[in-house]
């Protein structure tokens, strides 16, 4: 999905998607990645986002502002079940770890430059083992607010929480992941 900024609005920063079909299709990598840190499982992450993603179609009739608060909701519910009915596995931190297909485990964005891949796969692995590690509701705000950069409103609405909380999470796992990466710099 390519979002226009506003040409008659110079203080909007994103036009909002037309449809929710391009909605979900900006989202879904984003929402697969946050998914595959919470549940460690690519096939987990998979059925998650999808879930919540046939889920979404049901507030077809909702305005755009509310679809991003309201998706990220949703998944963080997903997540929390499935974690709760035992799916929660850990069959990608052991050596020699593969999916179901046989193949191993790759972390890497595709890439023209082999290096950058091999950074970008350092990087990614690095960030999500100090991710994993944060506790639940650290890496929830960590993820909203950063990475998805979502204003603390809607990340409060997302994670059921006040915004209080959302500050105090936020701050917290920003301190701990910058104690963790302090020498991967």
């Amino acid at each position: 999905m390519s979002v226009e900024p506003n040409l008659q609005d110079p203080g909007a920063a994103e036009a909002l998607p037309a449809t929710l079909e391009e909605f979900l299709a900006g989202i879904d990598r984003r929402a697969f990645r946050f998914a595959e840190i919470a549940l460690r499982s690519r096939e987990d992450a998979l059925d998650a986002v999808q879930d919540a993603m046939m889920k979404m179609l049901g507030y077809r009739d909702r305005t755009p502002a509310e679809w991003t608060p309201l998706f990220w909701s949703i998944l963080r519910n997903r997540i929390t079940d499935m974690q709760r009915r035992g799916l929660f596995r850990l069959r990608w931190m052991l050596p020699g770890s593969s999916n179901d297909d046989g193949d191993p485990i790759d972390w890497a964005d595709d890439g023209p430059d082999p290096s950058r891949r091999n950074d970008s796969r350092e990087a990614w692995a690095r960030i999500s083992t100090v991710l994993g590690r944060l506790p639940a509701r650290q890496r929830e705000a960590f993820t909203l607010r950063v990475l998805e950069e979502l204003d603390v409103a809607d990340t409060a609405r997302a994670m059921g929480c006040s915004e209080g909380s959302v500050k105090t999470h936020l701050s917290r796992a920003r301190e701990a992941m910058q104690k963790q990466l302090e020498e991967f710099r």
